[in-house]
């Protein structure tokens, strides 16, 4: 048999509409009748019919994660941590995929789930602030990554110039000389890339490092085939290094397939450091060091701050830093 608000009502000894207001969350409830509500649901394994709710509540009890690419690990394990934080809060998670497209980026920021979603997590690769600004919905919004968010808007991410740094650092001070960054992108427009460059760039400049053009190894896709193409066509064309920051932790792996494939041996004629401290990255062979973003720290904050414009927060945007560490494993060891 379907149990009712009233059967709720009738064994809590409330109101039906006290019933109505615990189960939409509603603030001004005495915290011992909140609880003698959630027992009786609990002990009659009451269920709210999800079209009952929205009417109720103006809620669909869902959220969108607008990503990229959810087959890159580093996302797909960022869409686990999300759905995660969702589950805790009795949210059922959607996922959105826009393979970094300007049109696909749009259509989410305009609402393409409107109605169908409270709030929306998104990670934007080729919108800047202003059309972010432009075509964003009246849907409640957090951003991810390193696109800049306009003043408006919440915004989580990881300071990359600093970890670039950490990261080059890391090589040069294990005595490498000649240190390369793998994942230059030879347009302007990829706003992470460019950051991680300014770090690596930053970190031989502070410490007197050799410097040229031609240890940028560009490439124009990215993920573990391009990376090693990219670096294959730099050995051949000549370029000396001992030392390679990787745009990610999949251009790494590449990048070690390339270098053994052409005779290099990592770490010894090469150390290697990767970006993301994805899964795969501890069963290399030889274990990839890599950037390791708080991923968890990330998702947290997000759903956080998507969790008060929910509620109906208007405060100025908030622009948040999570932390990361360097993970020394066996690709840099001395």
């Amino acid at each position: 048999m379907t149990v009712t608000l009233q059967d709720v009502a009738a064994l809590a000894g409330v109101s039906i509409k006290t019933v109505s207001n615990v189960v939409r969350d509603y603030k001004h409830v005495r915290p011992s009748t909140r609880e003698r509500v959630q027992a009786a649901i609990d002990e009659l394994g009451y269920a709210p019919h999800s079209i009952a709710r929205r009417l109720a509540t103006g809620r669909t009890g869902m959220v969108a994660f607008a990503l990229p690419a959810i087959e890159a690990p580093y996302f797909a394990e960022l869409a686990a941590l999300v759905s995660t934080e969702a589950d805790g809060f009795d949210y059922r998670l959607l996922i959105e995929q826009t393979a970094g497209g300007l049109d696909d980026e749009r259509a989410v920021l305009r609402g393409r789930e409107q109605g169908l979603v409270d709030g929306l997590i998104f990670q934007p690769t080729v919108l800047d602030a202003a059309a972010i600004e432009q075509f964003r919905g009246s849907t409640p919004l957090v951003l991810l990554g390193e696109i800049a968010a306009p003043p408006t808007v919440d915004h989580v991410m990881v300071d990359n110039i600093a970890a670039a740094r950490a990261a080059t650092f890391h090589l040069l001070q294990s005595g490498r000389t000649r240190i390369a960054f793998l994942g230059r992108s030879l347009s302007d427009d990829h706003v992470t890339a460019g950051l991680r460059v300014d770090g690596y760039r930053s970190a031989l400049e502070d410490l007197g490092a050799y410097r040229s053009d031609e240890l940028l190894i560009p490439m124009t896709q990215f993920g573990a085939f391009a990376a090693e193409a990219a670096v294959i066509d730099a050995l051949e064309a000549g370029v000396d290094f001992d030392g390679l920051v990787c745009f990610d932790d999949l251009s790494g792996i590449g990048a070690m397939k390339a270098l053994a494939r052409s005779g290099r041996v990592v770490p010894d004629d090469v150390g290697v450091v990767g970006w993301d401290d994805i899964l795969m990255a501890q069963f290399t062979t030889p274990a990839l060091t890599t950037i390791r973003p708080d991923k968890s720290a990330l998702t947290r904050t997000a759903f956080r701050m998507l969790r008060d414009r929910m509620d109906g927060s208007a405060d100025p945007g908030r622009h948040e830093l999570v932390g990361f560490d360097l993970v020394v494993r066996g690709s840099t060891a001395s």
